[in-house]
């Protein structure tokens, strides 16, 4: 038996479609229930690994893929790699058991719009949905930068100035399309502020804060929000505290 199931309909405009791969079926059950119970979300497939997942999302088209870590065949990792590289890619929530988690980053770095916790409430599931699908991080950025604190390899302990001196050049250059208010925004982005936060800090209106954050994804060619904050901190922008 395939473990692929794979609804039908065409994507467009209407509910929020959504596409479930988790390798325990309880999990995607508790998961189907609550999603199509809300008249504006359908889940249009679902599958027990990544490889199926893979494909059961080219065959469906789906606006949010909701997809597992630690799977058989294919992991989440290489599977959101896979989606997010295809045209048109629907936006990919990572569930997890534990936030700080190296798959969970590496999930990020490959495309991942946010992680969620499997024992999130149903409120915070829909919300995290919702997020994802009208573009922003389904995730607070202060988490972001624990994580990277936690997985970005630290600056061996020899020759540290020279590496430092090098890793300067390489900011500046990924840095260089950047306005000095944009890098302002971007630091702010970093630190894990909202977009209210540093409208206040940079006494700016929050509209704008939003049309500099749009400048900044264009600019750097960045997918979304989450990574901005790994730019701001792999670059030094937003520094270490």
């Amino acid at each position: 038996m395939s473990d692929q199931h794979v609804g039908t309909g065409a994507a467009g405009s209407g509910p929020v479609r959504l596409f479930l791969v988790d390798d325990q079926e309880l999990v995607r059950a508790g998961f189907r229930m609550v999603l199509d119970a809300q008249p504006d979300m359908t889940v249009v497939g679902e599958a027990a690994d990544g490889l199926a997942g893979v494909e059961g999302v080219a065959a469906t088209r789906p606006d949010v893929v909701l997809m597992d870590i630690r799977m058989p065949r294919m992991d989440g990792v290489e599977a959101t790699r896979r989606i997010r590289g295809s045209v048109d890619a629907p936006k990919v929530l990572v569930l997890t058991t534990f936030d700080l988690d190296e798959y969970v980053f590496a999930a990020l770095r490959a495309g991942a719009a946010g992680f969620l916790l499997k024992d999130a409430g149903p409120a915070e599931l829909l919300a995290a949905i919702h997020a994802v699908h009208e573009g922003d991080a389904a995730m607070a950025p202060s988490t972001t930068r624990r994580m990277l604190e936690r997985f970005v390899p630290r600056l061996p302990d020899g020759d540290q100035e020279r590496v430092r001196a090098a890793e300067r050049r390489t900011a500046q250059a990924r840095l260089a399309p950047l306005t000095d208010r944009e890098r302002e925004v971007l630091r702010a982005v970093g630190r894990g502020l909202t977009n209210g936060e540093i409208a206040a800090e940079l006494y700016l209106a929050e509209a704008t804060v939003k049309t500099h954050i749009g400048r900044i994804l264009h600019k750097l060619d960045l997918r979304d929000r989450v990574q901005m904050v790994i730019t701001a901190y792999e670059t030094g922008l937003a520094g270490r505290e």
